[in-house]
Parts: C-alpha cells; sequence; structure tokens
C-alpha cells in the first residue's frame, strides 16, 4: 500500500503507475511484520523474582551484568566480555524470566523474539528482520537480545544446495554476532528446550559461546519457588517444605500453576453459587494447606519421563563435548 499510495502521490488522475523508485520507498518505511513484536521493554523483575536457580543467576551476573555494568573492568583486565549466552533446559524451567530479570538488573533495553515469529516465507524478509533487530538494539544499547525458541530460528543445517529460511537466517545471525565482538554494550541472549537441535556454528567462540543449563527446580528450588508465588497471597498454615517434597518433577511454571488453582479453590469458599457476598468474606479469604492438597490433585507436572530422559541424553551429550 506504501508503493501504490506514493504512485498517487506523484501521478496525474488517471494514469497511476507503481515504478521501482516506489518500491524502494515502501521498503524503507514498511517494518517487517516478523520484527514488530519486537518493542523495546524495561522488564520490571529481578533475580529476587525467580524461585531457586542460583547457578544459572550467578553465570548470568558473570557473563551479562558485569560486561553491560563494568566495561571498563573489562577493558583494563583486556578481556572479551561474552558476546552471547545459550540458555538451555526443559519448558517451563524459567528461561525466559531469567533473561527478563538480568536485563533488568542492568539496567538495560530489553528486545524479545519468538524465533517461529521470525520466520517469514518471503524470501529476504526474515534476514531483513534480523538486520533491523540488531540496528535496534545498537540503537538502545545498552541493551539485552532475547531469542526464544532459538532452535527453530537457526536449527542445524542440511545438505541441501538451496537454503532454506532458517538456514538464511542463521547465516545474517552469525553475521551480526560477529559484528558485535567490537562493540560494547549489546548482549544476545537465547533460549531453547533442544540444544542438540541448533546449528553448532552459533555455539563457537565469539557467538553464543557462554552454555548455562536451567534445569527441572530440585527440592530447595521448588521451596523457594512455591514461596517467590505466594509472597503476595494472604497464604496461612502452609507447610513449604512438604510442598516441596510433594512436587518432584515439577517445573517453576507448574509450580506457579498449583499456586494459581489453590488460590482459585479459596475463591470458590466464598464466591460460588452467590452473587452477593459480604465484603467481610472477601477481606478474611486465605489459601491454605486443604487448597493446596486439592490443587496438587488437579495440577501434576507437565514433563513426562520420555521428556526428561531425551533431556538427560542431551546434557550429558553436551557435557562430554565440553571436555574434549
Amino acid at each position: 500500500s506504501y508503493a501504490l499510495e506514493s504512485a498517487v502521490d506523484r501521478s496525474p488522475a488517471g494514469e497511476t503507475a507503481v515504478t521501482a523508485a516506489d518500491l524502494e520507498m515502501a521498503l524503507a518505511e514498511t517494518e517487517p511484520s516478523s520484527l514488530r513484536g519486537a518493542a523495546v521493554e524495561r522488564p520490571e523483575v529481578s533475580f529476587d523474582d525467580v524461585g531457586g536457580l542460583d547457578g544459572p543467576k550467578r553465570e548470568l551476573t558473570r557473563s551479562v551484568e558485569w560486561p553491560l555494568r563494568h566495561p571498563e573492568a573489562f577493558d583494563r583486565l583486556n578481556i572479551d566480555a561474552p558476546t552471547g549466552v545459550l540458555l538451555y533446559g526443559p519448558p517451563g524451567t524459567g528461561k525466559t524470566l531469567l533473561a527478563r530479570a538480568v536485563a533488568a538488573t542492568t539496567d538495560a533495553n530489553f528486545l524479545p523474539v519468538d524465533g517461529p515469529e521470525l520466520l517469514d516465507k518471503y524470501v529476504g524478509e526474515s534476514e531483513r528482520a534480523v538486520r533491523e533487530l540488531f540496528d535496534r538494539a545498537r540503537a538502545n544499547a545498552p541493551a539485552v537480545v532475547f531469542f526464544d525458541e532459538m532452535d527453530a530460528l537457526a536449527p542445524a543445517r542440511t545438505q541441501d544446495t538451496e537454503a532454506s529460511a532458517p538456514e538464511r537466517v542463521a547465516s545474517q545471525l552469525l553475521t551480526e554476532l560477529d559484528g558485535l565482538v567490537s562493540r560494547g554494550g549489546i548482549t544476545v541472549i537465547a533460549a531453547t528446550n533442544r540444544p542438540d537441535r541448533l546449528d553448532p556454528a552459533l555455539l563457537r567462540p565469539g557467538r553464543l559461546d557462554r552454555l548455562v543449563e536451567v534445569p527441572v527446580p530440585d527440592e530447595t528450588a521448588r521451596e523457594a519457588i512455591f514461596r517467590v508465588h505466594t509472597r503476595d497471597r494472604p497464604v496461612e498454615g502452609v507447610d513449604y517444605p512438604r510442598l516441596a517434597a510433594q512436587t518432584d518433577g515439577y517445573t517453576g511454571s507448574d509450580i506457579e500453576a498449583v499456586v494459581r488453582e489453590a488460590s482459585l479453590l479459596a475463591l470458590e469458599r466464598v464466591l460460588d453459587g452467590e452473587h452477593d457476598v459480604d465484603p467481610r468474606r472477601v477481606d478474611g479469604l486465605t489459601v491454605g494447606p486443604a487448597e493446596f492438597d486439592r490443587a496438587l490433585r488437579r495440577v501434576g507436572p507437565s514433563l513426562t519421563d520420555e521428556t526428561l530422559a531425551n533431556y538427560e541424553a542431551v546434557v550429558e551429550d553436551i557435557a562430554s563435548r565440553s571436555q574434549d
């Protein structure tokens, strides 16, 4: 429509013709549709909002926060700051939340991109979106660019002579990552559930060379996650160690769902079947052990044994390769 509008504006009445110049102007004015969702954000979360995951927090502090906050210290010691970090782990373990939290901790702008949404069927459109994304990051430095579902965006390459859309995007990503080495103020964080499906070229030094596992939470971490999700709710008599012991195999998002379900069950005591509710009954609402017991019967772990077994095999493979 931009090209047509340009042609109409400059043409005599009844003689409208779209030229190459009109198309070039339209391309300059039109943002790729796949990039329109990559708004610059300032997250309002912190590491305090992330239950457990002390190891990943520590690694992100070293790899992202320190270089963005103290570039002069890295210059003084002649240390190359990491260009990118790959967060890998099963779904629901908190990878996106970690990325948002470290951006907030460093007062950096946050540019989130969903991998599959960036892919466009039109040749050249996805690559252009990647270029414009990094242009936007450079214009808003210090910035954290976050790619979710990176395995969809840059999968391992095939032997086909004609490059697919993901392969073309992967090539453009490699070009942009290589260009960040000489620039400060921008860090790339990518997340994936399947690190074994990524293009290995992305994991070479100077690219996504910091691999950080975000595992299924252990019992200590599960207790911390329950505490995070209940700290702003009126809970009473909750046995956090018991809840943690009962939720083996639950991810952070599973635990969040348990807390939400328990809260809704508490609400049912007052609102179910009632049209007019005494405000005093609402003011006295609390979430207790009975609601959590019922919630646990309704909300189970989302990860199957097969998914966990496959993931553990991938982790072992990554560990063995890092020792070679």
